[in-house]
């Protein structure tokens, strides 16, 4: 006979719901794993999807993403000429905000050059771009179709959505659009007629159009990337970084602190968890004392109360963290951010919820030590 079960199965309704209610607690640790998780992945994604062996970006920065970069664009054709580079392309990044079917779209923009280094990969819809000018492919996750007109920049010039891509957006959840480099740059650095001709009239230079934010290069095959990165430092006195290094970027400046408030409100929520549970196990135990003391009238050993408040206190634990997870995999995918249970994630989760089951039962296995056997003999 197992004591435990047979408490639970007399107290169900208060089981359920105090499950519930852990249940809750835990799926929401568990959805702040995968939000990480989901966050970091869509940071690589994109320099990932461009898989250069080097990113040239400005010197003493960590650009494009980390930080920002800007650099000549006959940069490319320099990088281009060094032995053992194989191919390039010259790329910038920038954030834009427009209005679609009367909802607001933000989106990150890359422009690169047509047969270059660069551009969209793994189209699900429609086809890559082929004209020079207002043309736009952008992630799924934006909302925009196939032959779709969107309006960007000052001037509201209006690109064409020609196709599709999946799963491609900034660790903000932004979506990531591609148009051509030029029509980046004139989407960047043009201004109304207005406000050039007052600047004109100020005397104050036009800003410069040429710049990019960095160099994608790819190596000739046995080519060591260190060589050429040192090369690229010292006679072109520019910063060439790999891609691990890049992501390294993203992971250490971009993403750390928000692995640090959702790991920050983790441990707030797995304490304020422990507490109810202990509360929840020192309450089951405060309306056992007659039948604790019964026990141990009869000479039931210490083991045996021990191991009563400690399944409990498991069996309670296990049902909610299952009850979470169960949660959390029915509605994750409506969530307005990606989230990625990784199963070694859940399996921390899982171990941090048996730690605090077991010391959530101190306080009632304390208590039920302390129970006097007379007291089972009391009217």
């Amino acid at each position: 006979m197992n004591l435990a079960l047979r408490d639970v199965r007399h107290n169900v309704l208060r089981f359920a719901l105090t499950a519930l209610g852990l249940g809750l607690l835990f799926g929401m640790v568990i959805s702040m794993t995968g939000i990480y998780e989901g966050a970091l992945d869509d940071a690589l994604r994109l320099p990932r999807a461009a898989s250069p062996d080097l990113w040239v970006v400005q010197p003493r920065t960590h650009g494009p993403f980390a930080e920002p970069s800007r650099i000549p664009r006959d940069t490319r054709d320099l990088i281009r000429r060094i032995p053992g580079v194989a191919a390039t392309g010259a790329v910038t990044f920038q954030t834009a905000q427009t209005v679609v079917d009367g909802k607001p779209l933000r989106m990150f923009i890359e422009g690169y050059e047509l047969g270059r280094l660069g551009g969209p990969s793994h189209l699900i819809a429609g086809a890559d771009i082929t004209a020079s000018h207002y043309q736009i492919v952008a992630d799924a996750s934006s909302g925009l179709r196939v032959g779709q007109q969107v309006s960007l920049g000052p001037l509201r010039q209006h690109y064409t959505v020609v196709g599709l891509t999946a799963g491609m957006v900034t660790s903000a959840g932004d979506p990531v659009a591609w148009i051509t480099l030029h029509d980046a740059q004139s989407l960047q650095f043009t201004v109304p007629p207005a406000l050039e001709r007052r600047e004109q009239a100020a005397g104050r230079p036009a800003p410069q159009t040429g710049d990019i934010n960095a160099v994608l290069v790819l190596l000739a095959p046995g080519v060591p990337a260190a060589t050429v990165a040192a090369e690229i430092d010292r006679w072109k006195h520019l910063a060439a970084v790999s891609e691990a290094e890049q992501e390294n970027f993203l992971t250490e400046f971009v993403i750390d602190k928000m692995q640090r408030q959702l790991g920050m409100f983790m441990a707030i929520l797995i304490t304020v968890s422990a507490v109810i549970l202990a509360l929840i196990i020192y309450t089951l135990t405060m309306d056992k004392v007659r039948s604790i003391a019964t026990l141990k009238l009869i000479g039931a050993p210490d083991r045996v109360i021990v191991g009563l408040i400690l399944q409990q206190a498991m069996v309670l634990g296990v049902a909610a963290f299952v009850l979470g997870l169960g949660l959390i995999l029915a509605v994750k995918d409506r969530f307005p951010r990606r989230v990625m249970l990784e199963p070694r994630d859940v399996a921390v989760v899982f171990a941090i919820v048996l730690v605090v089951c077991l010391l959530a039962s101190v306080l009632g296995v304390r208590t039920a030590l302390k129970v006097d056997a007379t007291k089972a003999l009391a009217s």
